[in-house]
Parts: C-alpha cells; sequence; structure tokens
C-alpha cells in the first residue's frame, strides 16, 4: 500500500506501507546506527518521533524479547530503504514486519532516506505526518502543521511509570533449546545490595537500571513527579536522573524537585534528558538542536584529559552553559562534531550529568566507566565524605 511522509514545510516523500495501516504524526527525525534498530523503537526517548534510519537495510537479524529497552516500542513511526524480507539469527523470534504489526507501529518502506536525511541536516528536524490511508498530499501537509510537535510538551508522562516500584530483571526463560514465547520469564529477585539508588523515570532505558545493578545498586524506580522529601525518605545514596523524550522545558515540575535535591549533599547523576533538567535546575537554559544527535558513533571528548570516547546518543535539546551563571558547574564533555555541551560536574557537590549514552545499547562501550564513577561517589557518600 502506498505511503506519504508529509513535512510540515510541503515537502512530501512517497513509500509503501510495512506494518500497522493509518495515519501517525510525529516530529522527524534520523538514526545513523547500522544496527539495534529494537532498541531504537522501544527506547522511551523516542516518544513523539518517527524515526528515519539512515542505514539502507534494516530487519536481517529479525527481533526478539530480550533487545528491548522499555515494555513496548513507543516510536510514533518508522522509516527504512528496504524492509530485509530475510530473518537470519539464531536469536531471532520474529521477523520485523510482524513485529509492527503486532505492535500498531506505522512503518514505511521503500524511501529514499539518504534524500530525506539531507534534507533535515539542511533544513531540520520538523513535524511530520506519515500516512497510508490519506492520498491527498495537501491535506496531509495541514495535518503536519497543525500537529502538537514536541516544544514545550510534556511527553515524560506518557512514559515514565505510574508508582515506585523496586527493579527485578525479567530475563527470557528458555525451553527445549527454543526461545520461549512472550509471557514465559523467569524472574531474576534483586539481591540485598548494599548500595541504594533511586532513578527518576522520565523515560529510563532499561539497560541503564542493569548498569546500576551490575555495579552493585539496589534499584529503586520513581515517578516523573515523585516528590523531594519522598525520595530522600528512601534514604538514598544516589540517585539517577534519567534519559526521556522531548522539551525539558515541558517539565517545571521535575526542574522544581530536582533543585531541591541539589545540595543535599547526596550523589547525583542525569543522563541525556537527566543533564538537560539538572541545567534548568542549576539556573540555566535549554535550546533545541537544527537536527539533533540520534546515532551509535557521536564523538566525545574529555576535557580534562582530552581522551575521546564514541559515543551512542538520543537527544534534540543540549544546555546552554553560558546561561548557568549562579552555580559553579564545569564542562567535562563536548561534542566533536558541533562542539555542544555534552557533560557538566558541579564543583561544590557530587553532582554531575552526560548528554550521550553510557550504557550504550545499542552502541560502544566506551563511557561504561561512568557508573563505576557513580558508585565510587554512592560509596563515599555512605562514608560520610561529603558531610
Amino acid at each position: 500500500m502506498k505511503a506519504f511522509i508529509a513535512l510540515e514545510d510541503g515537502t512530501v516523500f512517497e513509500g509503501k506501507g510495512c506494518g500497522f495501516q493509518g495515519e501517525k504524526e510525529g516530529e522527524i527525525v534520523f538514526n545513523t546506527s547500522m544496527t539495534g534498530y529494537q532498541e531504537i523503537m522501544t527506547d522511551p526517548s523516542y516518544k513523539g518521533q518517527i524515526v528515519t534510519m539512515t542505514y539502507p537495510l534494516i530487519g536481517n537479524y529479525g527481533v526478539n524479547g530480550e533487545d528491548v529497552e522499555s515494555e513496548s516500542p513507543k516510536v510514533e513511526g518508522f522509516i527504512v530503504k528496504e524492509l530485509s524480507k530475510i530473518t537470519s539469527n539464531f536469536r531471532a523470534t520474529d521477523d520485523l514486519s510482524r513485529y509492527f504489526e503486532r505492535h500498531n507501529i506505522l512503518a514505511v518502506e521503500d524511501v529514499d532516506t539518504r534524500a530525506l536525511t539531507k534534507y533535515l541536516r539542511s533544513r531540520g528536524v520538523m513535524k511530520c505526518i506519515i500516512s497510508t490511508i490519506d492520498p491527498d498530499k495537501e491535506s496531509l501537509v495541514r495535518k503536519a502543521k497543525a500537529s502538537r510537535g514536541i516544544v514545550g510538551i510534556d511527553l515524560v508522562k506518557e512514559v515514565t511509570c505510574k508508582a515506585p516500584y523496586v527493579w527485578e530483571e525479567k530475563r527470557r526463560a528458555e525451553s527445549g533449546g527454543q526461545r520461549a514465547e512472550k509471557e514465559d520469564y523467569e524472574t531474576v529477585k534483586p539481591e540485598d545490595q548494599a548500595l541504594r539508588c533511586v532513578v527518576m523515570d522520565f523515560g529510563v532505558k532499561m539497560n541503564i537500571l542493569r548498569m546500576l545493578k551490575k555495579v552493585g545498586c539496589h534499584v529503586t524506580v520513581v515517578p516523573a513527579d515523585e516528590k523531594a522529601e519522598d525520595i530522600l525518605a528512601m534514604k538514598p545514596h544516589g540517585i539517577l536522573l534519567s534519559n526521556g523524550p522531548g522539551d525539558p522545558e515541558g517539565l517545571p515540575y521535575a526542574v522544581e524537585e530536582i533543585r531541591k535535591l541539589i545540595g543535599k549533599k547526596i550523589p547525583v547523576f542525569g543522563i541525556c534528558l537527566g543533564q538537560q533538567l539538572l541545567g534548568l535546575a542549576f539556573g540555566g537554559k535549554t535550546y533545541k538542536l537544527k537536527f539533533g544527535h540520534r546515532g551509535a558513533n557521536q564523538p566525545n571528548q574529555e576535557t580534562s584529559t582530552g581522551k575521546v570516547y564514541i559515543t551512542s546518543e538520543n537527544h534534540g535539546f543540549a544546555v546552554d552553559i553560558k546561561s548557568i551563571t549562579k552555580e559553579p558547574v564545569r564542562v567535562t564533555h563536548i561534542n566533536l562534531n558541533d562542539r555542544t555541551v555534552e557533560g557538566i560536574e558541579h564543583e561544590a557537590y557530587p553532582v554531575f550529568s552526560v548528554q550521550f549514552h553510557p550504557e550504550a545499547s545499542p552502541g560502544p562501550h566506551d563511557s561504561y566507566g561512568l557508573f563505576e564513577k557513580f558508585r565510587g561517589m554512592m560509596e563515599g557518600y555512605k562514608k560520610g565524605k561529603y558531610a
């Protein structure tokens, strides 16, 4: 079935529908990763966005029940050049086209994704409608212009948890050498870990929780609007501000609570949206990037050592470091492509953040050590180092 991709500036691309049939709106973006499409589709940070994959062939290794970052896909739509008709991987439990249908993902294939990506790089990301049911291009452009977009919108409320919970990883059980069905899980109970970490869930990826567990944390996840006093009542040794979708300035309630946590001398670690919210809590501002950073190959330099890390990223906003004038905050990382701020650290309190994703799924493992740094800070807090 013919599908249309209508941008708010009047440009229309065409392709073929290959998943759920219908119509979806969102901000159209592109991701340069060669693999990891299942992690991308299930990353809550992509809520409100239609993702174009720049790599030409997508779906050749299928999908499975393990390579997910949340309980279900969060993208509004998915655009590829060629959807593989062959699935070849020993871990695969299904092919990508059936995955689209099962999860009601509106996907489009046979699109000139190179031309679309170059267009977005020159014009910037913009509001978009993709449709398999409305062939009227002028009608679709009008819908795109009228869509809500993401600026100033609170998308976090659509992906955060509803109540606090202790995180327990569910791993796929196996039977008879075959991969189990979706409901067939074995639950891995959390050990009685010494370090208590509270995660403010703005759209947290599962691999962040896995990495916290790996470095020795007992992890409690709380909703995005959890009050600071309730978090402090849990007596955490550390607080993690997670990734998430949309515009950080659409979350004034979260900024207010984070501001109350800063200065309590409890270690705080922000990732992606978590960094932007920290920047706002420090009294600074954020701004929207022209086309953002989305991919598994972003070069970032550590300012103190000059060391370069290749990182996984997914963000469309950045912190304006010059706007932070009332707090002693230093830049720890910069993006070598556009010199934007990729890491900040408070010089008086044990508070730091990065704009990239150190949990790296999908992506390289260069920055795993940041979780070790966070653990060291939590251990120091437990021993009274920051008292």
